[in-house]
């Protein structure tokens, strides 16, 4: 396991699902690994009663788990849906391997995802040699995880086209699958259900037909509410990476990762921190997630070409790399906002000079 760059969710937290399961004396539907209860204390932590602690996957207002966890107890599909960076991949990856131990059944959607990606394909040597058979078949991780009874995932599912988003439609109504080619079909065990995520802010984005999307079963993850939980966030998940980079050990640098978030929080919302100046706002998203890729860069830097300790000019390159996506509007964004705001406030006189180096 240590030689693995990125475990999955469930063989890095084998233990508390373990953990979870051994006190779990909740009702489970069928096909599930945990009860729903449980699940959703895997997503948001907590203590067990031997003491064992469940880390926080999901750093977020309550109901919006129990609500995604209650769909997957049903018959619907479930759908996360949110700006990038809210954490829809994540909850989608955790959600799957507390439920049915697998998060492995993956589509990716991009704009060549086809349909047999969706459905099943051919290996075509066998089926030029035998034709169509069960030999011949190529399973598509919905159709396997439709045998299997397990949870089946379609990242970015907006980026899909329509024709090939339209292929599950009889896959979540009929929950059945058919092969005409072999005049048979495949039946959904208990236990099958899809969790899709999609966002609308990104270019390349193809609406769902309305057919689709009343099929499942809409959550919307925001954006951390408050600077400290987003702060919070980067902070365990640098952690998390850097142990994961085998990075060397160095100081959190809660200072430096609390001026990235505030940064984002800042220009994302159009005013500064104290309400007191409006602000233009960038092209780019500043989503949780590039705050963790700005920061964890700036640790590798810290770490290998540093003194260890995370300082301003370790994460202006990246961060200035994220705010300044359009050379032409965002940059002039990006100068008004270095002048008016970062110039001015007390303390930030090293992190000033240090974006100005940058750009």
């Amino acid at each position: 396991m240590t030689e693995i760059l990125r475990p999955h969710a469930e063989q890095e937290y084998a233990a508390e699902l373990a953990g979870l399961a051994a006190h779990d004396d909740r009702p489970r539907p069928p096909g599930w690994r945990l009860s729903p209860w449980a699940v959703t204390a895997y997503l948001l932590g907590g203590a067990l009663p031997d003491g064992t602690m469940i880390t926080p996957k999901y750093v977020g207002p309550r109901r919006l788990i129990e609500v995604a966890v209650a769909t997957l107890a049903t018959d619907r599909a479930l759908l996360l849906l949110g700006v990038p960076g809210t954490a829809k991949t994540w909850v989608s990856e955790h959600l799957a391997a507390a439920v049915s131990g697998d998060s492995t059944l993956l589509v990716q959607g991009t704009a060549g995802t086809a349909e047999e990606a969706v459905r099943y394909g051919w290996n075509y040597a066998r089926l030029l040699a035998e034709g169509p058979s069960e030999a011949a078949l190529v399973e598509s991780p919905v159709m396997r995880a439709m045998r299997l009874g397990a949870v089946a995932r379609i990242e970015e599912l907006t980026r899909m086209p329509g024709d090939v988003q339209d292929a599950l439609i009889t896959v979540l109504s009929e929950k059945a699958l058919p092969v005409p080619e072999l005049g048979t079909e495949v039946q959904a065990r208990k236990g099958f259900t899809v969790i899709a995520t999609a966002n609308d802010r990104d270019r390349g984005v193809h609406e769902t037909s309305s057919a689709l999307r009343r099929r499942f079963n809409t959550v919307v993850l925001p954006l951390p509410e408050s600077a400290e939980d987003e702060v919070g966030i980067v902070a365990s998940r640098v952690r998390r990476i850097g142990a994961a980079l085998e990075l060397p050990e160095s100081p959190a640098g809660l200072e430096e990762i609390r001026r990235v978030v505030t940064v984002f929080r800042e220009l994302r919302s159009g005013v500064t921190a104290d309400g007191r100046t409006r602000l233009k706002s960038p092209a780019a998203t500043l989503s949780t997630a590039e705050a963790i890729s700005v920061v964890t860069g700036g640790l590798a830097l810290a770490a290998h070409f540093g003194d260890g300790v995370l300082r301003a000019p370790d994460i202006a390159g990246g961060l200035v790399g994220a705010v300044v996506q359009d050379p032409v509007s965002d940059r002039v964004v990006w100068e008004e906002y270095l002048e008016t705001v970062v110039r001015e406030r007390p303390g930030w006189s090293d992190f000033y000079r240090a974006c100005r180096e940058v750009s």
